[in-house]
């Protein structure tokens, strides 16, 4: 939707991260429905390592972000997940304030966030529609 001949390359990847940081948005205005409010997300992993996009999800969900010392978050998750099954943590809150250690924080673009309201309404409305043509 909306591309032309004066979108390159650059033009292209950058609106896949966008795609991508939207549906991380749909996720955390699921949470939001459900009476959690966060100050703050955290990062972790390949991904966490670009400037840029971590800049596009903290402008997109208009929320800061902490990168965590662990590169393999989900693996390291989910080795917290087993401790605290096995016993080696009380409970979640207790492995995440035992273990995970955030090493920065990147703040939202200002000037973005208005920009990316725009387009996650464009996204919210345009996502429905384009749903049946998945996998054709």
């Amino acid at each position: 939707m909306g591309l032309s001949l004066r979108h390159d390359r650059g033009a292209l990847a950058r609106a896949t991260l966008e795609g991508v940081a939207y549906g991380l948005r749909d996720s955390l205005e699921l949470l939001r429905e459900l009476g959690v409010s966060p100050e703050a997300g955290r990062i972790s992993g390949g991904g966490s390592r670009s400037s840029l996009w971590v800049s596009i999800v903290a402008s997109v969900l208009d929320l800061p972000l902490e990168r965590t010392g662990a590169e393999e978050g989900s693996a390291f998750g989910a080795a917290l997940l087993a401790g605290v099954r096995d016993g080696v943590f009380a409970n979640v809150e207790d492995a995440v304030s035992r273990c995970v250690r955030v090493s920065g924080r990147v703040e939202s673009e200002e000037p973005w966030v208005p920009v990316y309201e725009e387009g996650y309404a464009r996204y919210r409305e345009l996502y429905p529609t384009l749903r049946p043509l998945e996998g054709r």
